[in-house]
């Protein structure tokens, strides 16, 4: 019988794990039901004619270790469906999820050898960001970027880091980003979390919990809802509302703010707590993103809140010349803004 021990660092061929796990060996996406497992491989080389420049190891984030890997489709808006659903539903299904990334050709052949990162969990807070990126026809589209982390006891060591911006660019995106899930339903997360699925917005349940950082990431998931929830808001009153994505030379990732109301000239940074330092971070990036967006003029910022801070740090805002709007129970308090000045 063929084994194959996958060991981080392992340098095998597609062709040698379907052998062995009874996958397939032609898309990044490979489920192996009869293992109950899901293969995925990354080449952000390959990859870059698709727009799939986002692949790699991110920088870690206050939960740890990241790994960005675009989803399946060259061509329109990626969709969470197909062999997407397949990376997203490996927890819901019990399916073990590894990753390999390319690591050059087989001599005399045109295949490529897989080099063995380790066993992945898809992060259950935030599984996926949309981006924006053109695909093999050359339009622009929405791609998956699914956020991918080690299983306990395993590392991203042997993972490539995302290649630094060679320019900077500006994308004015059409509306902020969105993510559809599947019906909500308990999902096993193995070893590390346990969370639910989450229906139609990508931060549409109030609360998960996570053995890592669980407040946080509660944080995180209200402060999707506020904008999820301030954007319909928008929207019914027939406001356009776009964002942007942004790529600075010499630096990994891009730069995506919450909301731009393009009917009011005002650009949204969202907090998911009222607090003093949440404020001042969120102060630090509208001025960060309105240096790259061009400052069109007549430009609000605003800070939007799920509660009221104190006086003193709305006197900040007030003293910096940015505008508060706060979810209150009857709306949104602060908004409609008030007229710009000419």
């Amino acid at each position: 019988m063929t084994t194959l021990e996958l060991v981080p660092g392992l340098v095998t061929t597609r062709e040698a794990i379907a052998a062995v796990y009874g996958c397939g060996t032609f898309q990044g996406i490979e489920p192996a039901d009869g293992a109950g497992m899901v293969f995925v491989y990354s080449d952000p080389s390959a990859g870059a004619e698709y727009g799939y420049t986002f692949d790699g190891r991110a920088e870690d984030d206050e939960f740890g270790p990241l790994y960005l890997y675009t989803g399946a489709g060259a061509k329109g808006d990626q969709k969470p469906s197909g062999r997407n659903s397949s990376l997203l539903t490996h927890a819901e299904k019990g399916r073990e999820l590894h990753l390999f990334v390319a690591h050059g050709k087989v001599r005399g052949s045109g295949a490529m050898r897989q080099r063995y990162v380790g066993q992945m969990v898809l992060d259950a807070v935030q599984p996926y960001e949309q981006r924006w990126a053109p695909g093999a026809d050359g339009v622009l589209r929405r791609v998956l970027v699914f956020r991918l982390r080690p299983v306990p006891g395993a590392t991203l060591d042997e993972a490539n880091p995302i290649e630094p911006a060679t320019q900077d660019t500006l994308i004015e995106l059409p509306e902020p980003p969105k993510a559809s899930q599947p019906p909500a339903k308990p999902v096993k997360v193995p070893q590390q979390t346990q969370a639910k699925d989450k229906q139609t917005e990508q931060h549409a349940t109030a609360q998960t919990t996570a053995n890592v950082t669980g407040g946080k990431r509660e944080v995180i998931r209200r402060e999707g809802q506020l904008v999820t929830a301030f954007e319909a808001h928008l929207k019914s009153l027939g406001h356009t509302v776009k964002s942007f994505q942004i790529t600075v030379k010499g630096e990994r990732g891009t730069l995506v703010p919450d909301l731009y109301d393009a009917t009011d000239n005002a650009l949204y940074e969202a907090k998911g707590k009222s607090r003093r330092e949440d404020v001042r971070m969120a102060i630090g990036q509208l001025l960060d993103y309105r240096r790259h967006i061009g400052a069109p003029p007549g430009l609000r910022l605003v800070v939007l809140l799920p509660s009221h801070p104190s006086d003193d740090v709305r006197d900040l805002l007030t003293t910096e010349g940015i505008h508060l709007v706060v979810q209150t129970k009857a709306g949104f308090d602060g908004f409609p803004l008030p007229a710009a000045s000419v």
